[in-house]
């Protein structure tokens, strides 16, 4: 089958998975890539399945089905006149008139999770729209050794953002800290689209003594080195498209605490991570990229408190363990998965 692919190739969020659902396709079609931007790789061997799609995008099928990993207000664009499917990543449950007028011009949808699914049934008039769960290179995030020292390390990844509740994660983890715990919060969350006036106003949040500012890994090989180092990953997001990171931690055998909404409850459960209860959403405002079209988690004082006690619960009862909750999960959502519903689905 031959396959036009529109995608970015870097190591950002749609940069990896479009990177990694390309590399997974080329073992079961004939791929043709149209980059959306510069891509940028860290392998040789990433480099040559980009070279190669890029090569195999000169001579490629007007009649093959388009698929975009993109932005949901970006699909005005596509290759060819085959079937146009739309992949997009979102975070909030409402579109903007400007989003649905992109999706609706989609023959088809894919999109992460169950959450999303929905919430573009409810939005949108497309007529099918199915579920591509992503996934992660469980061969590089392989399960690491469990720490053994007494010192207990928390980790959170996701560039700095109210979504990703940065807001409120510090005051959980001072909580834990003045309980007494012998704690540190590692956080590698160096967002490049942030002023330098911004991303000091985040610095200066976690001015704190236990706290380790990491910068940005440059390769998934540097997320892997630092994730094997830390006890458990902290994720209080107030809403997800999937979140890689929390996925990778989960494959590396790490144990992780996250809010239980949006859609990384497409791999989240009581068994393989500690949820945060939500009992309400709120609309979406940090007046720099959300500024109220939707809703996102409600974290407020009953929240905050859930997140601390399920940090200090961790330290009690789960520290010097291993996630094999978290491990099997992980080999469930792996990108060879992905591809193979890709392929399922075009089959239709």
């Amino acid at each position: 089958m031959n396959i036009n692919l529109m995608a970015p190739i870097n190591q950002l969020g749609y940069g990896v998975a479009g990177l990694n659902i390309l590399k997974a396709l080329q073992k079961r079609a004939n791929v043709s890539l149209f980059p959306i931007g510069q891509p940028q790789v860290t392998s040789q061997a990433d480099a040559d399945a980009v070279r190669s799609a890029v090569e195999t995008s000169k001579r490629f099928d007007a009649y093959a089905p388009c698929i975009k990993i993109w932005h949901q207000n970006q699909m005005a664009e596509r290759i060819g006149s085959g079937k146009f499917i739309g992949f997009p990543i979102f975070e909030l449950d409402t579109f903007s008139d400007l989003e649905k007028h992109h999706l609706n011009s989609c023959d088809r949808l894919m999109v992460c999770s169950e959450w999303a699914k929905n919430v573009c049934l409810d939005q949108t008039y497309v007529p099918h729209v199915d579920v591509v769960p992503l996934g992660v290179d469980a061969e590089l995030f392989s399960p690491a050794p469990v720490r053994e020292d007494d010192k207990t390390i928390f980790f959170n990844c996701g560039k700095w953002e109210v979504r990703k509740g940065h807001d409120i994660l510090i005051n959980a983890f001072k909580k834990v800290v003045e309980h007494g715990e012998d704690a540190e919060l590692w956080m590698m969350c160096s967002n490049p689209f942030n002023s330098p006036e911004e991303e000091n106003k985040w610095l200066n949040l976690y001015s704190h003594p236990n706290v380790k500012i990491i910068p940005r890994a440059e390769t998934q090989a540097e997320v892997y080195n630092i994730m094997s180092q830390v006890d458990c990953g902290v994720f209080p997001s107030r809403g997800e498209g999937w979140n890689l990171e929390l996925l990778e931690m989960m494959s590396c055998g790490k144990h992780v605490i996250a809010t239980d909404y949006s859609a990384h409850t497409e791999f989240c459960t009581k068994e393989n991570a500690g949820l945060v209860t939500i009992k309400d959403t709120e609309l979406a405002f940090d007046n720099k990229w959300f500024f109220g079209q939707g809703k996102w988690a409600k974290i407020g004082s009953h929240e905050e408190w859930d997140l601390s006690m399920k940090m200090m619960r961790f330290i009690l009862d789960k520290k010097g363990t291993i996630n094999q909750a978290g491990i099997e999960t992980a080999k469930r959502f792996c990108w060879d998965n992905s591809a193979s519903k890709i392929m399922d689905l075009l089959d239709v």
